[in-house]
């Protein structure tokens, strides 16, 4: 889909007549049976990130990630050849889980010349390779060359790593980003290494938690009590809207104005806001990162105030003009359930200032996180009823739109795919 500047006449929505105007329904957050086909038509073959370079740091640096929307674990590991690949997280003896700590659920990570099964210690080197069996004499015509760990398709972006479940995937991971997002190539993520990391456990769909952070019409009513309350009443009274939406094939785009009333008046300001030169917006100290890549800021806002790029399916990039960026992960669980992963990433703190600094930030992130969650669990309790089928979206929400209208695309693709195979 192409881009378009919003005349002051027009909508956002007309842009993009495919996706129509009507009230939308909400069945394929709350159908068991959706889920199931939406697991396969969508998480085992579109490119999924699971993390970043800088979580292997050196030769045989791994972790490991739990993905239960796909059934499987993987090991994601940086190779003698200093190359990232990633496998099942499997013994290819009996089966048991190859990497885990004492928990085999949790995720873990760490440095290892190679991986040895707990169960009967098989080894593997981190190319892969089986290297030694106990008791090799004991077993039939057995040829280790055969009995690698199994490969899962790995490939890297500007330091994101990501992996692909399908056979064969269907686009190469650059041509699945498309030039929405390769055109952030240049941004300094390599040097955004202070990480602050936030999981919770959802009990809504994935989708519904993407929807909350894809439309800004909530802000001044949900977070009102995070922002002092002469701005509130003026922004709730005003209402509020983004300047920029952009949609290219999958993937969206949400930008907005960095205007910030309490950093203009002092008497709208918080007091730690004051003490730690920071707030939700990131520590007030922007710092120099060079030129920007063109993809950012594609509406040129003046002031800038972030870009939110959502990476179909589940991973949403967030740019701030303030010098930093964060990711949101959606790991669907079940049909009503999902994990989300909140990160956030600044330049290493030059002093113990700058990393309160960063800290707050982090700590409003957090609590804004938790007010968008709130309303989650409300929402889908009340969708399962199915009291109402079909729900109103208004301009603002165009991106919510195309998410729903993505996912159904991708699974009626795979049945039509599956039933031209014969497959079940």
């Amino acid at each position: 889909m192409a881009r378009f500047p919003k005349p002051p006449e027009g909508s956002w929505t007309e842009h993009y007549p495919d996706l129509g105007t009507d009230p939308v329904s909400y069945e394929d957050s709350i159908s068991p049976e959706f889920y199931e086909v939406e697991r396969k038509a969508v998480f085992k073959r579109a490119w999924l990130n699971v993390g970043r370079v800088e979580q292997l740091p050196r030769k045989g640096s791994y972790f490991t990630k739990e993905l239960k929307v796909a059934n499987t674990s993987i090991i994601v590991v940086r190779t003698t050849s200093g190359e990232v690949k990633a496998y099942h997280n499997i013994c290819r003896h009996r089966g048991n889980k190859l990497v885990w700590n004492d928990m085999p659920l949790e995720e873990t990570s760490g440095v290892c010349r190679q991986f040895t099964c707990k169960y009967h210690a098989w080894r593997y080197d981190l190319d892969g390779h089986l290297t030694f069996v106990q008791q090799e004499g004991e077993f039939f015509d057995l040829d280790k060359s055969r009995y690698g760990l199994v490969p899962v398709h790995c490939d890297v972006w500007e330091g994101f790593i990501f992996v692909n479940f399908a056979p064969e995937p269907e686009q190469s991971l650059r041509d699945f980003l498309g030039p929405m997002i390769t055109g952030l190539e240049g941004y300094p993520f390599a040097e955004m290494t202070s990480r602050f990391y936030y999981r919770s456990e959802v009990k809504a769909n994935w989708k519904l938690y993407m929807d909350a952070f894809q439309e800004f019409y909530h802000a001044p009513i949900l977070h009102a009590n995070q922002s002092p309350s002469t701005f509130s009443k003026a922004a709730a009274e005003a209402g509020f809207e983004a300047p920029h939406y952009r949609i290219d094939g999958p993937h969206r785009l949400v930008s907005t104005s960095g205007i910030r009333a309490w950093e203009m008046d002092p008497d709208m300001r918080k007091p730690m806001e004051d003490i730690c030169q920071s707030g939700l917006f990131g520590p007030w100290d922007k710092p120099d990162l060079g030129p920007m890549p063109e993809g950012l800021n594609p509406a040129k806002c003046e002031p800038w105030g972030l870009d939110s790029f959502q990476l179909f399916p589940n991973f949403v990039i967030l740019i701030w003009g303030q010098g930093w960026y964060l990711t949101y992960h959606y790991w669907p669980t079940s049909f009503n359930t999902h994990i989300f992963e909140g990160t956030l990433y600044f330049p290493q703190p030059r002093t113990p200032r700058e990393r309160i600094a960063q800290e707050l930030a982090a700590v409003s992130f957090k609590e804004y996180g938790l007010q968008d969650a709130n309303t989650l669990e409300a929402t889908q309790t009340m969708v399962e009823a199915r009291a109402v089928n079909e729900f109103l979206l208004c301009d603002q929400e165009v991106l919510i739109r195309h998410l729903h209208k993505e996912t159904a695309a991708w699974v009626d693709d795979y049945r039509r795919k599956t039933a031209e195979v014969g497959a079940p």
